[in-house]
């Protein structure tokens, strides 16, 4: 009868990971999600980033108070300005609403004044039911135009003829007004068209049409 040797005990690395760590892994790599198992596993390369600390309207001017650094591990697919960089984007404007905590991106700062010369900026106040469904964003195109007074009838001579439109662009967006809904628009129009889509606003007779997104 042949007697069995000892039994050699598994090898186990040197190397060791935390459990919780490696279960999550496992986890991930079940369900698909290796890429970010491999992510969890390596977790070693993070990058200084800068952050925003306070809240940034649209069109203000960045100073260093504003803004922040931290040190993240950041997905290849998510633009961020780097720390090395924050001189860089202080003196520039906002294009969009920064809110504190979020990352800074370059395509959310902009050396360009939103109100560029020649230009002049009419806010234009629209209720619940004229508010698109589509997000207004800074830069977006839109066409403002003269309808008939509410309770008026347009003649058949102005039936028959398109109503007269003014071209603008976005520059800033309110949420809607507590109570009310009502989102003011500031539009940046012509110098030389400001004063009529400014009486057109104070008479009611404005309507916001967006353009195509390729402006055409």
């Amino acid at each position: 009868m042949q007697v069995a040797g000892p039994v050699t005990p598994p090898r186990v690395s040197a190397r060791r990971r935390r459990p919780g760590v490696i279960a999550l892994s496992l986890a991930l790599i079940a369900a698909g999600g290796a890429g970010v198992a491999v992510l969890l596993l390596q977790g070693g390369h993070r990058t200084e980033v800068v952050t925003v600390v306070r809240d940034v309207q649209v069109g203000q001017v960045l100073t260093e108070q504003d803004l922040g650094e931290a040190s993240v591990a950041l997905d290849p697919a998510v633009k961020a300005v780097e720390a090395d960089d924050l001189k860089s984007v202080v003196g520039k404007r906002a294009a969009v609403e920064l809110k504190p905590g979020s990352l800074l991106a370059p395509s959310q700062v902009t050396k360009d004044s939103l109100v560029k010369p020649g230009e002049q900026l009419v806010p234009i106040g629209l209720k619940p039911e004229q508010v698109p469904a589509t997000d207004l964003v800074p830069g977006q195109k839109v066409q403002l135009v003269h309808v008939p007074a509410q309770g008026t009838a347009a003649s058949d001579a102005e039936s028959d003829t398109p109503p007269e439109t003014i071209a603008g662009r976005v520059v800033k967006a309110s949420k809607a007004a507590p109570g009310t809904g009502v989102v003011v628009v500031d539009v940046a129009t012509a110098t030389a068209e400001g004063p009529t889509a400014a009486a057109w606003v104070s008479a009611g007779t404005l309507r916001l049409v967006l353009d195509a997104p390729d402006g055409s």
